[in-house]
């Protein structure tokens, strides 16, 4: 579509002048895009032309020092290439929440669970965390996108259709969880979200299981108050007023009925508990990411609350 486009332009102006398309897709992290540019895993490069292939490899040779890490396709499959591996790391997210889900269930720990298969060198131990739901731009456009380029060529993406409506019914265990601790009423509680962003070193909020948490709160009665390290501006640019800003992770705990831990930043990881039990109205912690110990928290009289353990 492309080449097709510069085509159509470059004969509407009477012009002959020789041209490549390549597709050069990111893997670019939130977080950490300047590393993972500097020192790529892979660089992938999908071209119809020996001369594009070429003057594309030049310009990495200075963040290659070994070429295997240089990968040349064709122009789709460099593109599939993109979606594909966001979509099978979206899958594992998915499916270890689907078999947390379960391990409360049954009884299990889905930390043993997932020590125990990640040693499986067929299956590796990276994105097998379950928690409340992921989000940002990545994992939910590109899956997206590969159901709706599927059902464009006549064909359904059975898989991708089921991780999507498994990480839609994710960003919600929180709040069925808080629920079902003050018996369905929320009216006149207050709930305090630790975390905004969807992942810890970005303030980006697409797609953010928080976003679906806070809306659930407001719709049941519940006031809902906020903080994040870094993404305070931009949830005052999404909801306005519609919850209570705080300076740190303390006081937005003062008067709580129950905190949510939704973002895993480093400063949440060790909270005071003797502090949280002199300001909060009651100790009660649900935690998004299975942070913290429920042996700890037990001690000191909080109704803890994870994601399959």
């Amino acid at each position: 579509k492309v080449k097709e486009a510069v085509q159509t332009a470059l004969d509407r102006r009477g012009e002959n002048i020789p041209f490549d398309v390549a597709s050069n897709p990111e893997f670019l992290k939130e977080g950490a895009a300047i590393k993972d540019f500097m020192s790529p895993d892979r660089v992938v490069i999908g071209t119809e032309s020996e001369r594009a292939r070429t003057v594309i490899s030049r310009l990495y040779k200075p963040f290659m020092l070994k070429d295997e890490r240089m990968i040349y396709t064709d122009i789709p499959s460099a593109e599939m290439i993109k979606y594909a591996a966001n979509s099978m790391l979206a899958t594992r997210i998915s499916f270890m929440n689907d078999i947390a889900n379960l391990c409360e269930l049954v009884g299990a720990n889905v930390n043993m669970v997932r020590k125990g298969i990640g040693t499986d060198t067929r299956i590796g131990k990276k994105f097998l965390y379950p928690g409340c739901g992921y989000g940002g731009s990545c994992f939910p456009k590109d899956v997206k996108a590969l159901i709706k380029t599927a059902e464009q060529n006549g064909y359904r993406m059975e898989v991708l259709q089921a991780v999507e409506n498994v990480n839609e019914r994710q960003k919600s265990i929180l709040f069925d969880k808080l629920m079902r601790h003050f018996n369905g009423d929320l009216k006149g509680r207050t709930i305090t979200l630790w975390g905004l962003a969807f992942k810890p070193e970005t303030d980006d909020m697409r797609e953010a299981p928080s976003l679906i948490l806070i809306d659930k709160i407001s719709d049941a009665g519940g006031s809902v108050k906020v903080y994040d390290p870094v993404a305070m501006n931009e949830c005052r640019r999404r909801l306005g007023d519609k919850v209570t800003y705080c300076k740190d992770m303390y006081e937005a705990a003062i008067d709580a009925d129950a905190i949510m831990l939704v973002t895993e930043w480093n400063e949440f990881r060790v909270p005071s508990y003797a502090a949280l039990e002199r300001i909060m109205a009651e100790k009660v912690i649900l935690d998004g990411r299975n942070i913290y110990d429920p042996d700890e928290a037990a001690e000191h009289g909080f109704t803890y609350m994870c994601i399959g353990r």
